[in-house]
């Protein structure tokens, strides 16, 4: 795949403008700000996903945090979901360090992709319906960009999970009828792809344990192996 043809697409998907509820929310948290990133300058924009054109492997979560991914412009960065992801990421060999803290700190993912289905920061994490529904497009043009390479898939969460099906059915990939249920752990194989379930990287999740590093590590090693990507034991 010409990776300016993914570039084009991130361009464009920091310029929607579609939901005006989320567009008033994002702009919003990004004048008022959070008293520890006083000095920052939000992005305030759509969030883009991040990673390799010729990426093997997805991983799909909900949405951008207000003073995570809507500060740094950077999915999962800034807040302590990223944290998580990718130090889980780096532990398996998927990424080059532990930590993902603004655009431009010298990350770099190997053979993964990170997105999601609404690119805006949502009020108090919840897209409505409408508003993921609306954003869908911009997930199933990636998933068709991606489509050459693409293996393995893993999405973070219930509600990911069920903004994910529809994209992938659009995409062209055949999803079973009834749609598969999430749990933490489920295997669906789709043509040529296999798509994994996890428990999101959410505060609520990993302070109670819900999900801890291990289970992650399990769920991210699986799926890369599944894509043919080389992964390291910890």
């Amino acid at each position: 795949m010409d990776p300016s043809s993914l570039a084009a697409l991130d361009r464009r998907i920091t310029e929607c403008r579609a939901c005006p509820r989320l567009v008033a929310w994002r702009e919003e948290v990004a004048r008022t700000k959070r008293a520890a990133f006083a000095d920052w300058t939000y992005w305030g924009r759509p969030v883009p996903g991040f990673g390799p054109a010729d990426a093997r492997l997805l991983i799909v979560g909900l949405a951008p945090a207000a003073h995570g991914g809507n500060r740094t412009g950077r999915m999962f960065t800034g807040d302590r979901s990223g944290d998580v992801l990718y130090e889980a990421l780096y532990d398996v060999g998927l990424a080059s360090q532990p930590t993902s803290v603004r655009a431009g700190d010298g990350l770099e993912l190997y053979g993964v992709r990170v997105t999601s289905p609404v690119h805006c920061a949502p009020p108090a994490n919840k897209p409505t319906p409408g508003e993921r529904d609306t954003c869908r497009p911009w997930l199933v043009q990636e998933l068709h960009l991606l489509r050459p390479t693409l293996r393995a898939v893993v999405v973070l969460g219930a509600f990911g999970w069920q903004a994910a099906l529809p994209a992938f059915a659009e995409a062209g990939w055949t999803v079973p009828r009834p749609r598969p249920a999430f749990a933490h752990g489920v295997h669906v194989p789709l043509d040529g792809l296999d798509l994994y379930g996890c428990f999101h990287v959410s505060q609520r999740n990993t302070f109670t344990g819900r999900l801890t590093p291990a289970m992650l590590r399990d769920v991210l090693r699986t799926a890369a192996h599944t894509a043919g990507l080389p992964t390291r034991s910890t």
